[in-house]
């Protein structure tokens, strides 16, 4: 069978194409030619790759329905627009398989943990928004025309090679080194908002399981996350246990640690974090596409920090 993996050269793709590759499929990847995969595999020698970008090809979608694959993964997708193109256009070919990447941020403010999809929506920034259009449009075409999709929602990807988010529910690595170096660090409020983290290989394992079970697949929303969650504080703990440090944790009100932080675009990403405070539960994937995730939530982290030592990021 043919499959097409849209963005294959990402984090995701980097695992999952050497998975369709050793599965027997024949793969091509549509990508913008500016980036390689994060690891090395024989596999890639296999690979058909195709350069085209989406952002600048009014033809894009048309492109991808010439030719004519059985699935298409279509991983950079993030506006209501670019769907329905793909969906009008793949609707003319042999496909059996429309594979989404959507993302656990269609939920807004956490009312129940862990979250289930039947709980999805109010989403509190564009992004989400965006993907929650896309995900309420791809069902309703498997509702009114049988179109055969499946979207996978995964947590905060992580792995090595990627900039992961960390006990600040940011992006800044400078706490990752003030952990490794024994200094104080400041969590805002009480550190009990949650992040759901999954190791990119993990949500490769989810994809590929649908394809491999598609009749219970098809018309599903499935979550790509580990087992558990982390609080900030015990994700914090964690990395002080690590680098083999005493914790050195305080906590600051909300205000306070916003002035503690002092970076804009970090606070604001650390708010889009904690105020979903995400726990979602696996178990529908577990149970319909037998997925089994390899990695908890800190083996996750530990093998990111791990890269970023790797890569000097960190200094130890």
């Amino acid at each position: 069978m043919k499959v097409i993996v849209i963005g294959g050269c990402g984090h995701i793709g980097s695992y999952l194409v050497p998975k369709l590759v050793d599965a027997g499929y024949k793969t091509t990847v549509i990508s913008r030619g500016l980036s390689k995969p994060y690891f090395e595999d024989p596999a890639w020698e296999k690979v058909n790759k195709v350069i085209l970008d989406r952002s600048s090809d009014d033809a894009f979608a048309n492109k991808i329905a010439a030719m004519n694959a059985d699935i298409v993964v279509d991983l950079i997708n993030f506006s209501l627009d670019e769907t329905v193109k793909m969906v009008d256009a793949l609707k003319e070919t042999r496909l059996s398989h429309y594979l989404f990447c959507s993302t656990i941020w269609t939920h807004g403010h956490a009312e129940f943990l862990p979250a289930s999809d039947e709980r999805a929506g109010e989403p509190i920034d564009q992004y989400g928004t965006s993907k929650y259009e896309c995900d309420m449009y791809l069902k309703e075409q498997y509702r009114m025309s049988g179109f055969p999709c499946t979207l996978i929602k995964p947590g905060h990807i992580s792995g090595p090679g990627w900039i992961i988010i960390n006990p600040f529910g940011n992006t800044d690595v400078k706490v990752f080194q003030d952990i490794a170096n024994g200094k104080e660090i400041c969590l805002p409020n009480f550190g009990m908002e949650t992040l759901h983290h999954i190791h990119a290989n993990d949500v490769a394992q989810l994809f590929m399981d649908a394809i491999t079970h598609r009749n219970r697949a098809l018309g599903e929303s499935f979550y790509a996350v580990a087992n558990d969650a982390m609080t900030l504080y015990g994700y914090a703990k964690a990395m002080y246990r690590f680098f083999g440090r005493e914790p050195q944790i305080k906590f600051l009100s909300w205000e306070k640690w916003c002035e503690y932080m002092k970076d804009e675009e970090q606070i604001t990403m650390t708010y889009n974090h904690i105020a979903r405070s995400g726990y979602f539960s696996n178990e529908r994937a577990k149970i319909m596409l037998n997925y089994r995730p390899r990695y908890s939530a800190l083996d996750t982290v530990i093998e990111s920090v791990k890269g970023y030592i790797d890569r000097r990021i960190i200094n130890i």
